[in-house]
């Protein structure tokens, strides 16, 4: 299995940029056609979030079906994918950060009780204690 970077799935979302989104296509069709999935890490998805919302200007609609999307794609692989999955559901009923959600879910999948912030937008979701 091989792993997947950032650009990849932005490239792949996006399509921006013909050549590389023709070369992200042939990738994923790869990857399916021989079932080698690729695999997406947890902060790949933060850094992908991070990407579409600040850099593209996705709204947050837009960034969850797309997110939504990668999850649908059976040549890829997910680090903690029920919390990826959890964030996609948990996301359409709140307005908490994305990547606050999937700080907060990963502290709760790892036994914490809260995540301790300073961020006070944060702190307004039931996962953060503010400092």
């Amino acid at each position: 299995m091989r792993g997947v970077d950032t650009n990849v799935l932005v490239r792949f979302l996006v399509a921006d940029d013909r050549r590389q989104a023709a070369k992200v296509r042939t990738l994923f069709e790869r990857a399916e056609g021989t079932r080698d999935p690729l695999f997406v890490s947890v902060p790949v998805i933060l850094e992908t979030l991070w990407v579409l919302v600040s850099v593209y200007d996705v709204p947050r609609s837009a960034v969850l079906e797309s997110l939504q999307q990668l999850l649908d794609l059976a040549c890829l692989r997910f680090e903690a994918e029920a919390r990826i999955r959890t964030l996609v559901a948990e996301a359409r009923d709140t307005n908490i950060d994305l990547a606050d959600l999937l700080i907060g879910l990963t502290a709760q999948d790892n036994d914490c009780l809260v995540t301790v912030t300073l961020d006070r937008k944060a702190a307004r979701d039931k996962r953060f204690e503010l400092l």
